[in-house]
């Protein structure tokens, strides 16, 4: 797909402009500063985009104050006493170092235990710890599709887990593919469910127009309440179809 880049500023804001060979206007607000992008028909001029713009901009700008006002989670060291997310409960990080295999287990409710050999470096031991996390992901997986498929009346033939920077779910319209990124292991279990919802709407809706809101009302009537858990998040992003 043949894109071509470029930058409008409006009333003082910088919007990165990409014109694509799609039906609808996209526009989004990601993290960590709230940099406004707006995906375009190819045939939209200027003006028009400018307009749409325009109109929601006071939703770009509650958008861009949530994002200021996150808290940032600082690279973790990967030592013990530190803190560490798991299904939405904190944990304290117990490194045990010792010969043999790797391996990570959860300790008394309250401990992630990390096992690791003397020659695991910081990079190694996150290394560790993010598999653990896939593993635990993809269990969770099966679940949610044998319960959801039938209630949404889709079928998604795959669901992959990646580390992604922008987005917490992805779909791929005509693989019926879904991808997960793995920081919702980190997330509560009702954050993860409402991604995984969110993502097969897309194969009945695949734009985030009315017909999709009032789709995830009907099989998820909690969902605002769910996204807005999520969008505390610093991973979290905003998004917005015409």
């Amino acid at each position: 797909m043949n894109t071509e880049r470029s930058v409008l500023v409006i009333q003082g804001l910088e919007i990165e402009v990409l014109r694509k060979n799609i039906k609808n206007l996209h526009l989004g607000v990601y993290p960590p500063d709230g940099r406004v992008r707006v995906s375009a028909p190819c045939h939209l001029d200027d003006e028009t985009i400018s307009l749409a713009v325009i109109s929601r901009l006071g939703w770009i700008r509650r958008h861009q104050k949530r994002f200021a006002e996150q808290e940032r989670e600082s690279q973790r060291e990967m030592v013990t006493g530190e803190s560490h997310y798991f299904a939405g409960r904190r944990y304290r990080l117990d490194v045990i170092v010792r010969s043999g295999r790797p391996k990570v287990r959860i300790r008394n409710s309250a401990i992630i235990e990390l096992i690791v050999p003397p020659e695991a470096d910081r990079d190694a031991r996150e290394q560790v710890l993010e598999h653990w996390y896939r593993t635990q992901l993809r269990r969770r997986i099966p679940p949610l599709l044998e319960k959801w498929q039938p209630v949404i009346g889709v079928n998604v033939n795959e669901v992959r887990i990646r580390k992604m920077k922008t987005l917490w779910g992805s779909c791929n319209i005509e693989a019926r593919r879904i991808w997960l990124n793995l920081e919702l292991m980190k997330k509560s279990p009702r954050c993860l469910e409402y991604i995984l919802v969110h993502e097969m709407v897309h194969l009945l809706e695949r734009c985030h127009n009315e017909r999709f809101h009032a789709l995830m009302d009907r099989f998820l009537p909690d969902w605002p309440l769910r996204r807005d858990e999520l969008n505390r998040a610093p991973l979290a992003y905003c998004d917005w179809d015409y």
